[in-house]
């Protein structure tokens, strides 16, 4: 269930009445969590990068090739957050597949850091994720393929 907190963070970033200083990893997480919910990993996806741009674009930061919205990295988290079905925002922020650095678990800083993965999504180059792609239903792109 979904604490009022957690609740009220979310209603500030949709609103965009979240001041900037607040939109740190740990609301980040919480903004997905509440996103996830609800929806499948598809739609909470479509409406974090429309919420994410919008919410940037708010507080006077561009969305470009090198700042603001980042495909790969807002996909890692909602894949992450959708496999997990975490019950409190705390379980959350304490699973290290959550950690902010947690992604570079799967991709090297080239790749990660580079204007296409921030741009497009861009499969994993170092370790698939776990929990496969939630958005098509198949295995990561690095994963072992699956017995028939």
């Amino acid at each position: 269930m979904i604490d009022a907190s957690s609740r009220r963070l979310h209603r500030a970033f949709l609103d965009r009445t979240l001041a900037k200083e607040e939109w740190d990893h740990r609301a980040h997480l919480t903004v997905c969590w509440v996103t996830l919910d609800d929806r499948t990993p598809e739609a909470a996806l479509g409406e974090l990068r429309a919420a994410i741009r919008a919410y940037n674009e708010a507080t006077g930061v561009a969305n470009t090739a090198t700042g603001g919205y980042h495909e790969t990295i807002t996909r890692y988290f909602v894949g992450a957050g959708a496999a997990l079905r975490a019950p409190t925002i705390e379980h959350v922020l304490a699973d290290d597949r959550c950690r902010r650095t947690a992604p570079f678990d799967h991709w090297s800083r080239e790749l990660l850091l580079s204007t296409d993965a921030r741009l497009n999504w861009r499969a994993p180059d170092v370790a698939p994720l776990p929990w496969g792609d939630p958005f098509t239903d198949r295995p990561s792109a690095h994963a072992p393929p699956q017995p028939a």
